[in-house]
């Protein structure tokens, strides 16, 4: 497998700057992490970091999508999140990595090396406080997937993911207020199915239900229109102010 190639993004331009680990550095703490960083590019269906491997560095997802498996005694392996951009990979003050993390599409990672990094957050409050944050977010974010697969039908499984995916593009890209969302769907239908404990033929059973019902659009392979975001949060279960992220 090639090894990930170096990729070069400007953090004046950065797509998560608002929502990375970095969100509320001042110059001289931007200045001191962009001494310490480096850009990688992984290809699809390239691993990332393997469980309990030594991991060197952490950093967030600035593009693409990614997902966390962990492989059973018996050799199965279970799909247990995923990433997009702006999520953070890697836990500071820990050796190795707990999940396997593989990249679904192309992803481009800001990585920090491990070491400079955990000495940068002693000094500065602004990471610290940053990183807590955004591990309670997973950790809201992790209840609220039991709730997913536990709990919901198939078709609110589905609407659910789907608005995860439609409100996390909405908040890197912010548009003027409205209520239909247009994204790329980042995962395959078979992929769907993995991470949601479903078979294929009910995905695609569910998302042409969908599409009959008006839920959502779809054009080709990919492309998903919400006209209605506050229908798909019914369908998923959720009222439209609550939801799976933040």
């Amino acid at each position: 497998m090639n090894a990930p190639t170096i990729a070069s993004v400007n953090c004046g331009d950065c797509p998560i700057r608002h929502r990375a680990v970095c969100a509320r550095c001042d110059a001289d703490e931007l200045g001191a992490l962009d001494a310490i960083k480096y850009y990688r590019t992984y290809e699809s269906g390239q691993p990332i970091i393997w469980s309990g491997d030594q991991m060197n560095f952490v950093g967030s997802v600035v593009s693409g999508i990614a997902t966390l498996t962990q492989t059973m005694e018996d050799g199965r392996t279970q799909m247990v999140g995923l990433l997009l951009p702006s999520d953070f990979v890697g836990r500071p003050g820990r050796d190795g990595a707990a999940y396997n993390v593989v990249a679904t599409t192309e992803v481009v990672m800001c990585c920090f090396r491990k070491k400079p990094f955990e000495e940068l957050m002693v000094r500065t409050p602004h990471i610290a406080h940053r990183l807590l944050e955004m591990t309670l977010d997973e950790l809201d974010a992790a209840r609220e997937w039991m709730l997913v697969l536990g709990r919901k039908t198939a078709r609110e499984k589905i609407a659910s993911l789907l608005a995860i995916i439609a409100r996390r593009d909405a908040s890197l890209t912010p548009k003027n207020a409205t209520n239909t969302m247009s994204f790329d769907l980042p995962l395959t239908r078979e992929a769907m199915a993995d991470y949601l404990g479903l078979t294929l033929e009910t995905v695609s059973r569910q998302m042409s239900a969908l599409k009959k019902d008006g839920v959502i659009e779809l054009e080709g392979k990919r492309r998903v229109t919400v006209p209605d975001m506050g229908r798909l949060m019914e369908e998923a279960g959720d009222d439209s102010d609550g939801g799976l992220i933040g």
